[in-house]
């Protein structure tokens, strides 16, 4: 197992979140693609995007149900500054997480983590874990207590 993989496996373990990591041998890095693998609908699809400020560079985390888009303008409200996409080598130096495989879990205590309110529709949700083609499910509102995300309205 990558080390990405494992850590993703020990926060949700020290959060109380019992997951099964699978490896499905083929590409989840998108929302579309990953519903194909875990037979669901794209809309069960976690996706973790992560963005920086465009004054401070910190690190935001957005938890995205798979068919929404990130409202802008939403985001930066939360944030308290204008974002911009996280260049991928930064995404990968301070979260160890390449994009990708972006989990929702595992992430430093820097990284301040949001998620869509549209997840918590769903009985299940699937996200990544840590690799391409690593994914797990979790109920979405355990899912989110785990990551210590604060729940907003953060699509368009």
């Amino acid at each position: 197992m990558s080390k990405s993989v494992e850590r993703v496996a020990r926060a949700a373990a020290m959060a109380g979140l019992s997951i099964e990591i699978r490896r499905m041998g083929e590409s989840t890095r998108t929302a579309e693609e990953a519903a194909c693998q875990c037979g669901c609908d794209v809309d069960q699809i976690v996706k973790s995007l992560v963005f920086a400020g465009k004054e401070s560079g910190h690190l935001y985390l957005f938890l995205v149900s798979g068919s929404h888009m990130l409202d802008p303008n939403k985001a930066a409200g939360l944030a308290g500054e204008e974002l911009e996409r996280a260049d991928p080598r930064k995404v990968r130096e301070e979260t160890g997480f390449a994009i990708g495989g972006v989990s929702p879990l595992g992430h430093p205590e820097t990284v301040r983590r949001f998620a869509d309110e549209t997840l918590l529709r769903f009985d299940r949700v699937w996200a990544a874990a840590g690799a391409h083609d690593a994914v797990f499910a979790a109920a979405p509102d355990a899912l989110i207590e785990a990551a210590r995300a604060q729940v907003a309205d953060i699509v368009v």
